[in-house]
């Protein structure tokens, strides 16, 4: 009886071990000096952050690189320019961007869909038209407060997140990873 016991949580420690082994593996992903030429090629735009980055950001990248070499043309330069993009977002911009994505990913549908469609509008417009709206959106996105209104009542309207007429770079093509 002791035998089995004894064999038996035995049996249980390596089991535990060898997950514990398997998951600690798979958390660890590449330094920017392992990846090969092709890799570090692909993600050129983000090399100055790659060894900061966490594990799953690190894999979901390591995952568009896999999937990069049989997208067409078009499809790549995307992935180039929104990787870009991406890295010369300031902590704040990138917090910001996040923030829009939650709130993208909560609304219905239909809603999701009408965004989609604004944002399709809005790239259609030219480039002075695009800089006239990204200078007038955080001065309307943000209401200054009244200043007779107690300081517990203007906190929550300085703290509102920016409501800019376009989605952040790469919110429909690459989920931001935490940073």
């Amino acid at each position: 009886m002791a035998k089995r016991l004894f064999a038996g949580i035995t049996l249980a420690l390596c089991l535990l071990a060898q997950g514990i082994a398997l998951a600690a593996q798979e958390a660890k992903q590449p330094a920017w000096a392992e990846l090969s030429i092709e890799q570090k090629q692909i993600l050129a735009p983000v090399s100055g952050e790659w060894d900061k980055m966490s594990a799953i950001q690190r894999k979901r990248l390591l995952g568009v690189v896999k999937r990069y070499p049989k997208m067409k043309p078009v499809e790549q330069q995307r992935i180039q320019t929104r990787l870009r993009d991406w890295s010369n977002l300031t902590p704040e911009e990138r917090a910001l961007a996040r923030k829009q994505y939650e709130k993208l990913k909560e609304l219905p549908p239909e809603k999701r869909q009408e965004v989609r469609k604004k944002w399709l509008e809005y790239q259609q417009l030219p480039e002075e038209k695009k800089a006239q709206l990204k200078k007038a959106a955080p001065a309307k996105a943000v209401p200054q407060p009244a200043p007779e209104a107690p300081k517990a009542v203007q906190e929550p309207a300085t703290n509102r997140t920016l409501a800019t007429p376009e989605l952040p770079p790469g919110a429909d093509a690459i989920k931001p990873a935490a940073n």
